[in-house]
């Protein structure tokens, strides 16, 4: 069973400062569930190209995996594909501008379990789902509870 899941919420800031925090890849363990490390493995500035090394948790495994952004627009867009790691997926972060300060942010992971991780594959999609939608509860609390300009 391929997965394919996208959660949204409504935050209250605007697309801009949203997408920053989100993009930044330092920022990934605050607020993306299991994520323990992520290390940005290209220079700057964060865009198509860039690729980002996460170290995660996931059914009692540690996972490392690298992430290359294959479509990026700037405060709004980024796409990531997996180039390394146990299983592909797509991961898509939108954020669309909802009046001047508020952003309606959606999440997107497409992926195909692999290897031993395919022997739980009817499970991972609604554990993906919960922790996708978790994850955007972290980032609006974040968001919100900071100052932006």
């Amino acid at each position: 069973m391929a997965i394919d899941i996208t959660a949204t919420t409504e935050i209250d800031a605007p697309a801009a400062a949203v997408a920053e925090y989100a993009f930044e890849p330092g920022n990934d363990p605050t607020w993306i569930g299991g994520i323990s490390s992520a290390k940005l493995l290209t220079g700057r500035p964060i865009g198509r190209g860039t690729r980002v090394q996460r170290l995660a948790r996931f059914l009692g495994k540690t996972i490392d995996y690298v992430l290359e952004v294959v479509t990026f627009e700037p405060g709004r867009l980024m796409e990531m594909k997996s180039v390394k790691g146990p299983f592909p997926m797509i991961v898509t972060y939108r954020f669309e501008p909802d009046g001047d300060a508020r952003t309606r942010a959606s999440v997107r992971v497409q992926g195909t379990a692999s290897g031993h991780y395919r022997i739980a594959d009817f499970l991972m999609a609604p554990m993906v789902r919960r922790n996708v939608g978790g994850d955007l509860k972290r980032l609006k609390k974040i968001i919100e509870e900071r100052p932006y300009s």
